[in-house]
């Protein structure tokens, strides 16, 4: 089978790389197309994910930007898929993809994992003929969408554990790192997304905490370079801000506590067994609601609620899960 997998954001990378290589050892010819925003680019180029980069890059933080940029990218995703004559569209909330594939016929899974990004969801969802939510998301939460049975399909637990199933750290990530002091990931706010348009406050009061602080040492992985160099400018001693994209996972894995105003490097770690914080300022999501439930995710109101200790060597609650289950799902989709 000829599948075409749309990659839009870093997370994705991830999501995708062990499913790549269970579709390539299954037999199926695989072509993967990419914008550029981010790290998402850097990110494939770290895995050895071969790419092809189509349309414009990221519209920015503004719904007319994003327009135009969806535009400009709609056609050249359908021009693409139209000449490799795909049978499968598989996609992480490329509501683009999702969209060119039902023109062209194109059978279309999408996954995905927060219910609350409104404007994505009623593009993507409804054009495609799949559509795969983790099993903590009410069902009537996606109604509104046009998604229910038998087009919804549910997977247990979060996707980092299908991703990071057999991950292993490397403590090479480390290098600059001082393992003596309290190790601290820190994940910038995701301000050019719609589905979060609140001022972030207390995501700056725990950089001014974390970087004054001399026993600390906090790496700081901003989404993009206007953050990077907001960071930068502040001049924190305690703060390291990478110039380039890093293998954050196995920084999570052997760090001490993260902490993150978005969502997906707080279920890295939630899955990894570290220690994790959200400062997230939108509208919290089923998955993030039952994380915190069950103590695997704390939401932060000041900056002096982080504890900030050493964790204990060799002590971790990881969880693991088989890809191949995600996979299962997204291959049952329907023709379009």
């Amino acid at each position: 089978m000829r599948v075409w997998i749309d990659i839009t954001n870093s997370p994705h990378v991830l999501f995708f790389r062990p499913l790549i290589g269970l579709l390539k050892a299954d037999g199926h010819e695989v072509e993967v197309t990419a914008r550029a925003y981010a790290q998402t680019l850097e990110l494939l180029e770290l895995n050895g994910i071969s790419h092809h980069v189509v349309g414009p890059a990221h519209g920015g933080a503004g719904a007319i930007g994003k327009a135009r940029a969806m535009a400009g990218r709609l056609p050249a995703l359908r021009r693409f898929a139209k000449s490799h004559r795909f049978e499968l569209a598989l996609a992480h909330g490329s509501h683009e993809a999702m969209l060119a594939a039902r023109s062209l016929g194109i059978a279309g899974a999408t996954a995905h994992d927060y219910e609350f990004a409104t404007v994505q969801h009623q593009l993507g969802l409804r054009a495609a003929t799949r559509v795969v939510f983790p099993d903590a998301v009410p069902p009537e939460r996606l109604k509104r969408f046009g998604v229910g049975p038998p087009k919804l399909r549910q997977y247990p637990g979060i996707e980092e554990e299908y991703y990071l199933s057999d991950f292993m750290a490397d403590a090479a990530v480390l290098e600059g790192v001082d393992p003596a002091k309290v190790v601290v990931v820190v994940r910038t706010p995701p301000d050019v997304s719609l589905y979060h348009r609140h001022a972030n406050p207390l995501f700056m009061q725990v950089l001014e905490r974390l970087g004054q602080d001399e026993t600390m040492h906090a790496v700081v992985l901003p989404r993009t370079a206007e953050q990077r160099d907001a960071i930068r400018a502040r001049g924190l001693p305690s703060l390291h801000v990478p110039e380039h994209a890093i293998d954050a996972q196995s920084l999570a894995a052997l760090a001490d506590l993260v902490v993150s105003a978005g969502g997906t490097m707080n279920r890295e770690a939630a899955a990894l067994g570290t220690p994790a914080y959200t400062t997230f300022a939108g509208r919290l999501g089923a998955v993030d609601e039952v994380l915190i439930r069950d103590g695997r995710l704390r939401p932060l109101t000041s900056p002096d609620d982080l504890e900030l200790r050493k964790r204990p060597t060799g002590v971790t609650q990881r969880v693991r899960r088989d890809p191949r289950e995600l996979l299962t799902l997204l291959l049952s989709t329907p023709r379009a």
